[in-house]
């Protein structure tokens, strides 16, 4: 689980109850993060954490906008155009902040799914073979939960401190399934579920996951591959074909009008916009990689 430096600590907790009543009525217009923040697992009601997005806007406004003042009279800019200036990079400043923490739960959980997932098969693959092995469904789950499985781990060593402490393994694991945000691995879990409340075997049932979870692979690989297919076009376009072709026009354009286009200038332009799609072409082929691979 990723670290969370927007936990908020008691002082920032009393700071921000002076903007409770205006994050009552914004928290409106995020109706899933109440929800989000318990996914994350937050100890934050959702206008709590409005009213530390407001906190933090109110902050990087003040910041921003006074600096921004500050060197724009140091620079013998004109007053007015100094308070304009000022206003909207402590409005741009703020609001950036601000929309950043509000929607950092979501991205939290977003990172929570992906890290589970990405274990799921393995875990289900390790849970089937101490089953089939003869050890019981608790012992099991001990073992996963001590396994270096990442958040999926972290999961079941939940659901076995809850059993620790009297809990049956069926509430133990339908409240660890209804609290989880990833689908997928709600459903593996319902599967398993039915299969202790209708008393079937186990491992039987552990064994039709893995092999589901294999076909979901397979089918998730195909569609990632046909994906690549214009990624890889619109790479060779924007990176390869337009650039090559753009600086030749530019050179022969120079030839004819002389030094008016400052090449230097433009190949700078065009190294950082290469620079710059390279991270989100390589973000984007992150974000749409297949579980398993």
């Amino acid at each position: 689980m990723p670290a969370k430096p927007f936990a908020m600590s008691e002082r920032m907790k009393k700071v921000s109850r002076h903007y409770l009543p205006a994050a009552e009525t914004v928290s409106r217009f995020f109706p899933e993060l109440e929800m989000k923040l318990q996914q994350a697992e937050f100890a934050s009601s959702a206008k709590e954490w409005v009213a530390f997005a407001i906190l933090a806007f109110t902050n990087l406004f003040t910041m921003a906008a006074g600096g921004v003042f500050l060197v724009s009279l140091i620079a013998k800019v004109e007053v007015i155009r100094a308070i304009l200036v000022a206003l909207g990079t402590g409005i741009f400043a703020g609001l950036l902040a601000s929309l950043y923490i509000l929607f950092y739960p979501k991205l939290l959980v977003a990172r929570k799914v992906k890290a589970l997932e990405d274990n799921l098969p393995y875990a289900m693959r390790h849970l089937l073979i101490q089953v089939r092995g003869g050890m019981p469904l608790y012992n099991s789950m001990v073992s996963i939960s001590m396994a270096d499985y990442g958040v999926l781990s972290a999961e079941f060593r939940k659901a076995v401190k809850q059993i620790n402490t009297g809990m049956s393994e069926i509430e133990a694991l339908e409240r660890l399934t209804r609290s989880n945000p990833s689908l997928y691995f709600r459903r593996v879990m319902w599967q398993l579920l039915n299969a202790l409340k209708t008393g079937s075997d186990i491992g039987v049932t552990l064994n039709e996951i893995v092999d589901s979870i294999i076909v979901d692979q397979k089918a998730e690989i195909k569609k990632y591959g046909s994906q690549l297919n214009p990624l890889a076009l619109m790479y060779m376009l924007l990176v390869v074909i337009f650039p090559t072709l753009g600086i030749v026009f530019l050179l022969i354009m120079t030839g004819f009008v002389g030094n008016v286009i400052n090449i230097q200038f433009v190949l700078m332009m065009v190294i950082g916009f290469l620079i710059l799609f390279q991270f989100i072409f390589i973000g984007i082929i992150k974000s749409k990689r297949p579980v398993g691979l």
